[in-house]
């Protein structure tokens, strides 16, 4: 069974295909549109067409479990981050409940719950993200969530800490979070978990466990 890719076509959503199809880890990549499947095809990993904004149930057919890494970007208003993070997660959600898919696995933001102590600029991602992981944890479906801390494009180390409170630093690598996507993908029996992430010292798996 494969694991479909929801946001593939982000940073860290390319990442993670990319590793996962190097692992022998089969994934359907969902993408908007016919521009993005070439760089997708160059490298052996299948495509759906599919859209958030729009019907997206046939992208889960042959799957049995979901990883959500889709977002609206810095650069889009509230409306996208209502659209994208916002109702596309709850309407994958729900889409997983109801075709019974066995896993969905969300990629989130570190202190999701605490939107009012956000920037006022992300605070409408931010609770997008806090009403999508509550959708998930009152949803029928097993689930994980991880919840990275502020974003970079330094190279993977595959060490990380989910010791927020302790951490010197609240910087993740995108690399670094498509590993450690990676590590929860293939862990079938990880489930009912939620994981904050920062780069770290520990091996993801150990952190992970």
């Amino acid at each position: 069974m494969k694991t479909l890719v929801i946001g593939a076509n982000g940073q860290i959503g390319r990442q993670f295909c990319e590793l996962a199809h190097e692992a022998d880890v089969p994934v359907r990549a969902m993408i908007r549109d016919t521009s993005q499947q070439a760089w997708f095809q160059a490298r052996g990993i299948e495509t759906v067409l599919a859209d958030l904004e729009s019907n997206f149930r046939h992208a889960f057919y042959g799957c049995d479990q979901v990883v959500f890494a889709a977002g609206s970007g810095p650069h889009t208003g509230p409306d996208k981050t209502l659209m994208i993070d916002l109702n596309g997660a709850l309407s994958a959600v729900d889409l997983a409940a109801s075709l019974g898919i066995g896993r969905f696995i969300m990629l989130s933001a570190m202190r999701a719950d605490k939107v009012l102590e956000a920037p006022t600029k992300l605070r409408p991602y931010i609770a997008a993200k806090h009403a999508a992981d509550a959708h998930l944890r009152t949803s029928r479906v097993p689930y994980v969530i991880l919840k990275p801390g502020r974003l970079t494009d330094e190279a993977a180390t595959q060490r990380v800490t989910t010791d927020v409170a302790n951490a010197d630093d609240n910087r993740i690598s995108r690399a670094n979070v498509a590993h450690a996507l990676l590590e929860v993908v293939r862990n079938r029996e990880l489930r009912q978990h939620e994981f904050s992430l920062l780069d770290g010292d520990k091996a993801i798996g150990e952190a992970l466990r």
